[in-house]
């Protein structure tokens, strides 16, 4: 069985090391993990809910599931997971991070370039005219409308910077993500059960070219038996007794 000591060896030995994290690494902060056993998906129909059909269709029946996730969302903050990402960055122990969360706890824990590959709450914006607005100023005009739904000076409905389901990933972040990928001689999953393309492919994008992967995730993921190290513990003290390992702590 793998211990974060050895989690510390591989990380030191490193020289281009990636972390990639999914939701398992903010439920500590208290944001219900979307995809898991119990998790957000069994109780509501994600197409239904959460899709660019649905926001252009029903926009106030859209707002009215999103608006108080961004409430909870602005509520949560960072965690030991988050803060001992950011000091491996710190370091220099990693080179990258690569997030499918929108929750923005990266940030401001201290990461100072998260690839953000699924978007993030941290703005508005118009899907008509592409104006941005801040997460504040989004909130502002959904309080102020009647039906509870933001719009932009053009009169359109605003969204979050969230991507949703049926809407196009990012393609500068998945680039990004690719990039760092091909480049790893390590790759750190945190939290992320490796379930969703094109995320999920990166792991075999490392492995193919002789890296090594590490895993540390409460739940079973595609790539156990691959891992060079692997982990069930809880992510924030997991990674703090890596950072002790490493004589960072």
């Amino acid at each position: 069985m793998s211990t974060a000591a050895d989690l510390a060896d591989l990380l030191r030995g490193a020289e281009h090391a990636v972390v990639l994290t999914g939701a398992g690494v903010s439920t500590e902060s208290g944001i219900p993990d979307f995809r898991s056993p119990g998790g957000t998906w069994e109780r509501y129909d994600p197409l239904e809910v959460a899709s660019l059909a649905t926001f252009l269709r029903d926009p106030a029946l859209f707002w009215r599931f999103h608006r108080p996730r961004i409430d909870m969302l602005s509520r949560a903050e960072p965690n030991g997971a988050h803060r001992a990402v950011a000091e491996l960055e710190r370091r220099g122990l990693v080179a990258a991070l690569i997030t499918q969360n929108i929750d923005r706890l990266h940030r401001r824990a201290g990461s100072p370039a998260p690839i953000e590959v699924h978007g993030s709450i941290d703005r508005g914006e118009c899907l008509r005219c592409e104006a941005r607005v801040s997460l504040d100023e989004l909130i502002a005009r959904a309080d102020a409308a009647e039906d509870g739904v933001p719009r932009c000076a053009c009169g359109f409905q605003m969204k979050s910077g969230v991507v949703l389901f049926g809407e196009q990933l990012p393609p500068e972040a998945i680039d990004a993500a690719y990039d760092h990928a091909e480049r790893a001689d390590v790759m750190l999953v945190i939290g992320s059960s490796l379930a969703v393309a094109p995320v999920s492919q990166l792991p075999a994008l490392v492995l193919r070219r002789g890296g090594r992967l590490a895993i540390l995730n409460i739940g079973d993921t595609p790539y156990d038996d691959e891992a060079h190290v692997r982990l069930r513990g809880q992510a924030g003290a997991e990674l703090a007794a890596t950072l002790e390992s490493l004589g960072v702590a």
